[in-house]
Parts: C-alpha cells; sequence; structure tokens
C-alpha cells in the first residue's frame, strides 16, 4: 500500500518544481534575435575576411585586409630585418642562463610570444649563432606582418614580425626552427 506524502516532502517537491522549470529553461535553444530580411535584399559583410596563416581564407570567398595606409617603405624593412636578426641573436645562445635569457629575448617579443617562450630552456636550443643576414618575404597588402629567414648554424629559423601601427617598433610573434 502506498504511503500518502508526509508534511516534509510537499513542501520540498514544491520548492524542487520552480528550479527544474528553470533548468529547463535555461536549456532551451535562444530567440532568432537576427533581423528580419525582406524579399529580395541580400545581406553583405559588414567587414573584409581574413586570411590564415597559410594564405587561404579563412571563410570562403575571404579577401586578404587592406594594409590601411601602411605601406611597405625600406625603413619599415630594414627595421623588420634588425629587429629579426637581434632577435634570433639573443635567442641562439643556449649556454646563458634561463632568466638572463629570456629577459634579453623579451625585449624584442609580443606580449604573447614573451609568455610562450618564457618556458623555453635555452640549453636545449641547437643554433649558438646567427651565420647571416636577415631575409625578408613581404606581403605588399599586409604593413602589420612580415616574415624573415635567419640563418643560423643550425639551419634557418622562420621569424614572424608584427606591428600595430607604420610607426609601432616590429615585435617577433614567432621563431620557427628549420625543417630536417
Amino acid at each position: 500500500m502506498k504511503k500518502p506524502p508526509t508534511l516534509l516532502t510537499v513542501p520540498l517537491l514544491t520548492a524542487a518544481l520552480p528550479a527544474v522549470a528553470l533548468l529547463c529553461v535555461s536549456c532551451a535553444p535562444a530567440a532568432d534575435t537576427a533581423p528580419a530580411k525582406s524579399a529580395g535584399t541580400t545581406t553583405a559583410a559588414s567587414a573584409p575576411v581574413s586570411l590564415s596563416a597559410g594564405s587561404g581564407p579563412q571563410a570562403p570567398g575571404g579577401t586578404a585586409p587592406a594594409a590601411t595606409g601602411i605601406t611597405w617603405d625600406q625603413v619599415s624593412k630594414d627595421k623588420a630585418v634588425e629587429t629579426a636578426r637581434n632577435a634570433m641573436a639573443d635567442f641562439a645562445r643556449p649556454a646563458v642562463e634561463e632568466k638572463q635569457w629570456a629577459n634579453d629575448l623579451a625585449r624584442w617579443m609580443t606580449p604573447q610570444a614573451t609568455a610562450d617562450y618564457s618556458a623555453v630552456d635555452p640549453a636545449n636550443i641547437p643554433a649558438d649563432r646567427v651565420t647571416g643576414a636577415a631575409t625578408l618575404s613581404v606581403d605588399d597588402a599586409n604593413g602589420y606582418g612580415v616574415t624573415a629567414a635567419v640563418p643560423t648554424n643550425a639551419g634557418t629559423y622562420t621569424v614572424q614580425l608584427l606591428r600595430t601601427g607604420k610607426d609601432a617598433p616590429w615585435k617577433v610573434n614567432r621563431l620557427t626552427p628549420p625543417t630536417p
């Protein structure tokens, strides 16, 4: 024989029902808040689609964003080459104590790269010197970034450099070792 609910279980059930209802409502899909399209109109993107690191579009039909007023000149190229070489020279010092190595390298790095490379043990770096001049691979449509090839005694490293504006300093975002 089934027992009738006691006075203690009825308030608990009553209190639990609103919580269950709230949980179900919070899991329901949100309403579509996109503006309604009128017949015969199309929607255009408000900004160009950026390209991925491999220069392929991140979305179909994407194009590279314009340099937005930053044009390449010889001064920009010279500063990028100098930064790539100096950063690689500070990077390729496996005999330097870790803290000193990280502090010296940080002056050339973006904030993200500084954090990324802070855990690197310089003793694991195969290169110990730069052996030639850096050469740039310039994309004329992108005044904010460039890659440089920097030869070392362990092979040629690829150095990715970024800047936030025409007069902003070049900063290293990534140092990629030679492919074996």
